[in-house]
């Protein structure tokens, strides 16, 4: 795992993402508060990850404006979901990384996946090693077989994956299989840091 995760890193830098490997999420934590000014708003994608580490309460403890659409009630939802899409910062995870250092994700309205490349001053993206996978193939069974799956039980939505663990490529009206992004380089005029750490994190 060793030999793979510095080839991944070095993969990534290649692909123009800043990467940076962490023993744990409390190190992480640390480094991306201190990345983010106290003026800077700050949007977060549907993300256990990011849920996880508690830094959305840190952030607005010490004064930032956070929007994330998991932290308020249904009927403000879409509207949080676009002012997180128009903020400073961007906070979210990956599905996947493939070893040759490419982003692989799945979305059901598209917000976090159009928000990690595009509309902010910065992007971090924070995965655990259990998203690494050794190509698209796999990339794409680990996100059918274990995100989309987790994420619909912890949404009890009514697609055969909840019940099945494992796509059904359904046409359900709650399915969150709809937008595949896959991030072969970065994008042009955006900072995106990639923080690998060492430990399972999220779907």
């Amino acid at each position: 795992m060793n030999n793979d995760i510095s080839s991944l890193i070095d993969n990534l830098k290649q692909n123009g993402f800043h990467v940076e490997l962490y023993k744990n999420v409390t190190e992480v934590k640390k480094v991306i508060l201190g990345k983010i000014d106290m003026n800077e708003t700050i949007g977060i994608g549907g993300s256990m990850t990011i849920f996880d580490m508690n830094i959305y309460n840190d952030l607005k403890e010490r004064g930032n404006v956070v929007y994330w659409h998991w932290m308020v009630p249904d009927n403000m939802k879409d509207e949080e979901r676009a002012k997180a899409s128009h903020s400073d910062v961007y906070l979210s995870s990956t599905n996947a990384i493939t070893l040759d250092g490419k982003l692989v994700n799945i979305d059901g309205a598209g917000n976090r996946v159009s928000s990690m490349f595009y509309g902010h001053k910065k992007v971090f993206i924070v995965a655990g090693i259990n998203k690494l996978c050794k190509d698209y193939d796999e990339a794409i069974k680990r996100i059918k077989s274990i995100a989309c799956p987790k994420n619909a039980e912890r949404l009890k939505l009514n697609t055969p994956c909840r019940f099945t663990g494992k796509c059904n490529d359904c046409s359900s009206p709650d399915r969150i299989c709809n937008v595949e992004v896959i991030m072969h380089k970065k994008p042009k005029n955006i900072d995106i840091c990639i923080y690998i750490v060492e430990e399972n994190l999220g779907y």
